[in-house]
């Protein structure tokens, strides 16, 4: 699932640079999708030789990026958060009308 969304991602292995989430639009290649992002850390990154990268939520030429498997699909607690989120959304857009 996207990191942003939630949206599950089907995209083959390797992805490229220019791949982005079907709904949210977000890139796919990003730190943030990466099986070595490493929140908290100095560089982000479990690779210690990987270069640091100013943004990790935007796409980039990493060579150690690997998409984390946990992004491929989504849990039921998960589906249930999208779910409510999606209807919070639509209350929300709606004091707007």
């Amino acid at each position: 699932m996207c990191w942003y969304c939630g949206s599950p991602i089907t995209n083959e292995q390797p992805i490229g640079r220019s791949a982005c989430c079907p709904d949210c639009r977000k890139d796919l290649r990003s730190c943030r999708n990466c099986r070595f992002y490493l929140p908290g850390s100095g560089g982000g990154c479990r690779e210690s030789s990987a270069e640091a990268q100013p943004d990790r939520e935007r796409a980039n030429f990493c060579d150690w990026f690997f998409l984390d498997e946990k992004y491929r699909r989504q849990s039921g607690r998960q589906q249930g958060d999208m779910e409510k989120a999606k209807v919070s959304r639509a209350a929300f857009d709606d004091l707007f009308k």
